[in-house]
């Protein structure tokens, strides 16, 4: 792969599909049905979790599509099997010199929790970043007290790298302990037959 290829490659967001999930690039069309799929906001009121309000989605919007623009993530809109747009996911922190990215900004309408479309939506995700961009760790970032969060990237495969302390802030102003988890190129492997299992048991 050349030089030019490959910041291709971790420049534009590929659309990823798979039986039960499709990823496309975020734009800011998808505001709409982004708006529709947090329902009441209900998800957005969980003060520990990065989900914006109805109201706000054009903006958290148009500030991943920014962070795009600067190089710094690969955005996506995730459509479940029946073609609707019910949430949304993101590549971020990207470092192609290592080469590594981070996984996050992910959610999702409560109709599609704990169905198959989370883990074909990481699985692609990960086959992405481990096959075609070649990175040697992908992480996975949460808040402490988000332990929905935390046993959902455990599940998938990935080790808890540790906590760090008053990492940043919570969207309310706290100061957020962060807990960090990867996945290396070695592991990936295991952990994409593992996936494949879990989606095997939504069939």
């Amino acid at each position: 792969m050349t030089g030019a290829t490959a910041n291709a490659c971790w420049n534009s967001v590929p659309e990823l599909r798979g039986a039960h999930v499709a990823l496309e690039p975020l734009r800011i069309e998808h505001v709409p049905a982004l708006r529709q799929a947090l329902g009441g906001g209900e998800l957005s009121r969980l003060w520990y979790a990065n989900v914006p309000a109805p109201e706000a989605v054009e903006h958290y919007v148009a500030a991943a599509l920014d962070a795009q623009a600067r190089g710094e993530a690969l955005p996506f809109a995730v459509r479940d099997s029946r073609g609707e747009v019910v949430g949304c996911t993101r590549c971020y922190a990207l470092d192609a010199g290592v080469p590594r990215l981070n996984i996050g900004y992910t959610w999702y309408h409560r109709r599609v929790q704990r169905t198959g479309v989370n883990t074909e939506a990481k699985l692609l995700l990960l086959r992405h970043a481990f096959e075609a961009l070649g990175c040697i760790g992908v992480g996975f970032e949460t808040s402490w007290f988000n332990h929905a969060s935390r046993t959902a990237i455990a599940r998938l495969g990935a080790k808890q790298d540790g906590v760090l302390r008053n990492h940043k802030r919570h969207a309310d102003g706290t100061p957020r302990d962060t807990v960090v988890f990867s996945i290396l190129d070695s592991e990936w492997p295991a952990v994409r037959r593992h996936l494949r299992s879990l989606l095997d048991s939504h069939s």
